[in-house]
């Protein structure tokens, strides 16, 4: 199985500087959720163009963070609404949201073992 937070893009782009990587993992959790919780809120109102937005401004993100699950999920829901294929975003939105839960207990963690190796 595929792991669910690879580091690697992050430590090669800070040079492997701890503290700009602590800061990275933090400015992710602390955004991440926000921008989830509108793509619900867009899913719930039925507003397609906002929902878009919002995946399309955390794919950088999920970059960043090595989540690649959830990226490809962003493309998917991204994909499916150029095509007015509102049929799966409900499931594909859902799905989003778990990947990040997940992923937020791991980047947390990582933060956590950062912090106590300063």
């Amino acid at each position: 199985m595929e792991e669910l937070v690879n580091l690697s893009f992050l430590e090669k782009f800070t040079g492997g500087n701890q503290s700009k990587i602590k800061r990275y993992i933090s400015m992710y959790l602390a955004t991440a959720p926000d921008i989830l919780k509108r793509m619900m809120q867009n899913l719930d109102a039925q507003n397609w163009s906002d929902l878009g937005i919002n995946a399309h401004s955390l794919k950088p993100q999920t970059d960043f963070m090595g989540v690649v699950t959830l990226k490809n999920t962003l493309i998917e829901i991204e994909n499916n609404l150029k095509m007015n294929n509102y049929e799966r975003l409900s499931d594909l939105v859902v799905a989003a949201y778990e990947i990040h839960q997940n992923s937020a207990l791991i980047l947390a963690q990582i933060l956590k073992d950062l912090s106590t190796s300063d």
